[in-house]
This record gives structure tokens, sequence and C-alpha cells, in this order.
């Protein structure tokens, strides 16, 4: 927070005191030449023809008298020139206090505003502190979840590529049975085959057998006769 300013003395204060200082000179060198010289006879004192009867130290007198008459005159103007600046400085002075004194309640001002915004930017510091700790906090927390979901990861990772392995393994051993297999059916088949031919022609032979015998155990059980008719009929037909 910044300091106040020191309260100064008033400039006009020491102006005026000045300015009170010079025309009470003033007034004090005119009475003593009211005093001390009557204007009357102090005209015709300084008249040119008083002047050609005095001797050469009355003159210097009255010189000298002439040099304070001229020294007053200027210091008169220059007592009215410097009032008038004085009274002009005491405008610009009071004018420049009335600044100072405003310009002083709005620092005042400015300065308590300051000082409410360093306590919520204190706050607002303590409330930053706060959420960046519980952010470290959240990150360790999930640094350490992270690390433990990796492990889990990894883990399944394993356990995948082992159940992997193993499966193309029993797709080989499947395969390579299916492969077996196929080729003993394509054996089988043509043993099948094979079979049935054999089977066929067997069955032909035993057909071909059967009747035979049958024929022949027919003619067999006939008389002679008609087994004789029956081969001259047989031949007939033929």
């Amino acid at each position: 927070m910044a300091t106040p300013f020191f309260k100064k003395k008033d400039p006009a204060e020491k102006h005026r005191e000045q300015g009170s200082g010079l025309a009470v000179e003033v007034k004090a060198l005119d009475m003593d030449l009211e005093q001390a010289v009557d204007k009357e006879e102090f005209a015709s004192i300084m008249s040119p023809a008083s002047k050609a009867n005095m001797d050469k130290k009355s003159l210097d007198l009255v010189f000298a008298v002439e040099q304070i008459i001229q020294s007053r005159q200027h210091t008169e103007l220059n007592i009215n020139e410097l009032q008038d600046r004085l009274n002009h400085s005491n405008s610009h002075v009071d004018r420049l206090n009335r600044d100072t004194r405003n310009l002083n309640k709005v620092i005042e001002e400015r300065e308590k505003n300051i000082l409410e915004l360093e306590n919520k930017l204190v706050e607002k510091n303590l409330k930053v502190d706060q959420v960046m700790e519980d952010f470290r906090e959240l990150q360790t927390e999930m640094s350490s979840e992270t690390d433990e979901l990796k492990n889990v990861i990894e883990l399944e990772r394993q356990k995948y590529s082992s159940l992997l392995q193993k499966h193309n393994e029993a797709n080989a051993d499947k395969n390579l049975k299916i492969n077996d297999l196929e080729e003993k059916i394509g054996r089988l088949e043509v043993e099948n085959t094979h079979l049935k031919q054999k089977y066929e022609t067997m069955r032909q032979e035993k057909a071909y057998l059967a009747n035979m015998i049958s024929d022949f155990t027919s003619r067999m059980s006939l008389p002679l006769g008609q087994n004789q008719s029956k081969r001259i009929d047989g031949s007939d037909e033929h």
C-alpha cells in the first residue's frame, strides 16, 4: 500500500507572508518620509529655484532624497507587480492545492482498490495453490492406477498370446487329423467300391450257380421219359 503524502506548509501562505512583509516595509518608509518632511515643504525644496540657492551638501542631500523617491516609486511598481504575480500565484497555488486534495482522495480510493485487489489476489492464489495440490494428488493417483492397468493389460496380453498359440496349435492338430481322416475315408471309399464290385460279381456268380443247381435238381427229380421229352423240347426250342 502506498504511503500517504506528508502534509506540507501551504505555498500560498508563504507568498502571503512575503507580500505582507513588503507592504509593511513600504508603509513604514512612507511614514518616515511623511514625518521627516511636509509635502509642501518638500515640493518647494525640490523646485529648480530652491536648488540654485543650495550649497553642495544640500544638493547632495536633495539628490539622495530624489534617489530615495525614485527608488520608492520603483519599489512600489515592483511591489504592485509582485502583488499581481503573488495573487496569480496564490490562485494557481489554491488550484494546485484543490487538485492535490482531489488527487489525494483519488489516491486513497486507488489504494483501497489496490488493497482489495491484493486481498482478492491472495485468495485466488490460495485457491490456485489448493487446486494445484489437488491436481498433483489426482495425477499421482491416476499414475498409480495407470501403472496397475498397464500391468493388468500386460498379463491379459500374455494370456491372450498363450491362448492364441494354443488355438493355433489346436487348429493345426485338427487340420492334420482332418487330413488323415480324409485320406482314410478316401481309401475306405476305394476299398468299399472294390468290395461292392466283388460283391456284385460274387452275387451274380452265386445267382448263376443257384440257377444251375436248381435246374439240375429239377431235372434230376423228373422221370427219365419226361427228361428226354424236355430235352427234345428244349432242343426244338433251340
